[in-house]
């Protein structure tokens, strides 16, 4: 079992956080590779299908879901499919956007979810967002602008894939509130992998089509990137649960360094003129977010 959040677990909280956020970084440079073989749709597919046990894996070591009796039947069913909906969503803009755009500047622009979160708390959830949070959200889409520098040469409709997949990533986070707090995440968990398996197959068959994997070294590389994946997933979920939330979420910035190593050194990217300074607004938006919702629970 998972030990209860507290302040002791923080240092192996934030090591294991750490390489789930490692590992889904390395997830998108193999998704960048095998983005010049296949479709985004047919790589979401088997993101999702070979991500189950890892996914099965967060089910079995859940406490809350075992002190509950194990339940398997969720009433709010549709929202914790629509959720997988949501998610395959995401990756359909994050995937296609790779194709594009260097792996770094993808990743700096899906890091716009907590801006949308904060957004989208106000109409869907009730929230009250005061003057300093809506501060970082103006001052991190000023970042976003920097980044993908419209009316530039440089500038790329494509720029918007990401963060179209930052919007559905912030509509899942949003919408888990919305489900009764008597459901276990790992119940919700449950229902949103159903959710996710079975439109990215609707969506591949439907779009895309099959497109047959060229060699077994392929297959072992598909494999292998989803189950990172899932892995990389099932890591943040044990160190959130671990310690609170609001310790481990700025440390979720790694990804951008990781994912700008990674595009150096696989693809040869460095778009460091592209990601400065927009990436500071980004990342400073974020974590002063993260630092007055840190505030407003601790009130």
């Amino acid at each position: 079992m998972i030990e209860p959040a507290g302040e002791s677990s923080f240092p192996r909280a934030l090591a294991i956080g750490a390489t789930g956020i490692f590992l889904l970084s390395a997830m998108g440079a193999m998704i960048k590779f095998l983005a010049a073989s296949y479709p985004p749709q047919e790589l979401a597919f088997f993101r999702n299908f070979f991500g189950v046990i890892p996914n099965l894996l967060i089910l079995a070591t859940s406490r809350d879901w075992h002190e509950s009796g194990r339940p398997l039947r969720m009433a709010q069913w549709r929202l914790g499919i629509s959720r997988g909906l949501m998610v395959v969503g995401a990756q359909f803009c994050f995937y296609l956007s790779l194709v594009h755009m260097e792996l770094a500047t993808a990743s700096v622009l899906v890091f716009t979810t907590p801006l949308f979160v904060t957004a989208l708390s106000v109409p869907l959830l009730g929230d009250r967002v005061g003057v300093w949070r809506w501060s970082a959200v103006i001052a991190g889409f000023c970042g976003v602008l920097l980044v993908m520098q419209p009316g530039s040469d440089v500038f790329s409709p494509y720029a918007l894939l990401p963060l179209g997949a930052g919007f559905a990533y912030a509509c899942t986070s949003v919408s888990v509130r919305l489900v009764t707090e008597k459901i276990s995440s790992a119940t919700i968990n449950l229902y949103s992998l159903i959710g996710s398996v079975s439109s990215s197959f609707l969506l591949m068959m439907t779009t895309s089509g099959y497109v047959p994997v060229i060699s077994a070294d392929h297959w072992i590389l598909i494999v292998a990137m989803a189950t990172i994946g899932g892995t990389g997933v099932f890591c943040l979920v044990v160190a959130y649960r671990m310690t609170k939330p609001s310790n481990l979420a700025p440390f979720d910035y790694l990804g951008i360094v990781y994912a700008f190593i990674f595009g150096w050194l696989f693809f040869a990217e460095a778009p460091i003129d592209r990601m400065f300074p927009g990436v500071l607004l980004i990342i400073g938006a974020g974590l002063l977010i993260i630092w007055r919702e840190r505030r407003r629970v601790s009130v």
